[in-house]
């Protein structure tokens, strides 16, 4: 184990042509685990204790462009297919046909991918506060930066590097204001004006301050930092500039998911709306679906044994 309590050591594997970092704990049905952005598989540092101690084998790699696992250089190199196609060389250097996977953030979106494109790899689903979006007819980046403007953080990453080099620029500062709890709620921020809804990660970094409660103890936002520092951030913004290709890639195909689902929201997720989460519904015939009270983006971080609850009562009963 490391020095962060009970998160283990890195093992690596060969996966689709590039080396992933991948923590494992316990024995039992395989559980993996999928972290979003900014993040690592150490943000499941509260779940693999947790779910080994449930008679799970629990496995949370960095993904690629993340941590200790490979940063190929291409934007690319960063399209759904080679992200599916990584999660399934990771099940077969680990011997596996198929298992349990549990997403946050881009891990979910990777996972609603996975699901239409390779049902056959997963057994069940848990989701963390990304539903599963019905296809746009028009190009999803174009409708985010008509309704959003150009400053809209996912807008932003497709047109400058800006990005890239602000957050590296202080890794340490960028995860002390984006990895916070209680800053609002969503009853205040509906209240709020329009331009202030519009989410600037840019002017979120250049804050001195930031609103709410530190998510991380010095220990974990110094691991985190160190982590990105070493990687940088553009393999995981990377992941953003191909989201029109992805859309593309889904033409045609048949968006219905049939696999048993769980989704954990957040209430406070100002990120995603009730609506959004609504219309999941009809697409996802086999789902349960929880939501988180006074809750942000960080699910797993904010309010792991609620989420520990949750998952391992589905994951018990279906």
């Amino acid at each position: 184990m490391s020095n962060q309590g009970m998160f283990p050591e890195a093992h690596f594997v060969d996966s689709n042509g590039i080396r992933l970092a991948v923590y494992e704990q316990g024995q039992g049905p395989a559980v993996i685990l999928l972290h979003g952005f900014p993040e690592l598989a150490f943000s499941w540092r509260h779940q693999l204790p947790a779910l080994a101690d449930a008679g799970f084998r629990a496995i949370a790699p960095d993904q690629r462009g993340y941590g200790l696992s490979d940063v190929p250089p291409h934007v690319s190199d960063y399209r759904a297919s080679e992200l599916i196609a990584d999660v399934r060389g990771l099940l077969d250097s680990l011997h596996l046909d198929s298992a349990v996977f549990v997403g946050h953030d881009w891990g979910a979106l990777l996972l609603w991918q996975m699901a239409m494109l390779a049902p056959e790899t997963i057994e069940k689903l848990v989701i963390l506060n990304i539903p599963h979006f019905p296809r746009s007819s028009d190009d999803p980046i174009e409708i985010m930066r008509n309704r959003f403007g150009n400053d809209f953080y996912i807008v932003n990453f497709q047109d400058s590097d800006e990005a890239d080099d602000a957050f590296a620029n202080d890794p340490a500062h960028f995860f002390d204001v984006m990895m916070r709890k209680n800053q609002i709620s969503r009853k205040q921020f509906e209240q709020l004006p329009a331009n202030m809804k519009v989410l600037s990660l840019l002017k979120t970094v250049a804050r001195e301050v930031s609103s709410g409660d530190p998510l991380l103890s010095d220990e974990e936002r110094d691991y985190y930092a160190d982590a990105f520092a070493r990687s940088g951030f553009t393999g995981p913004i990377n992941w953003y500039r191909n989201w029109t290709h992805n859309w593309k890639a889904l033409e045609g195909i048949d968006q219905k998911i049939d696999i048993p689902t769980l989704f954990i929201g957040a209430a406070d997720d100002i990120l995603i709306t009730p609506d959004q989460i609504e219309a999941m519904k009809p697409l996802v015939t086999n789902l349960t679906v929880h939501i988180l009270e006074d809750c942000g983006h960080w699910s797993q971080q904010e309010q792991p044994e609620a989420v520990n609850r949750v998952m391992l009562d589905w994951l018990r009963s279906n």
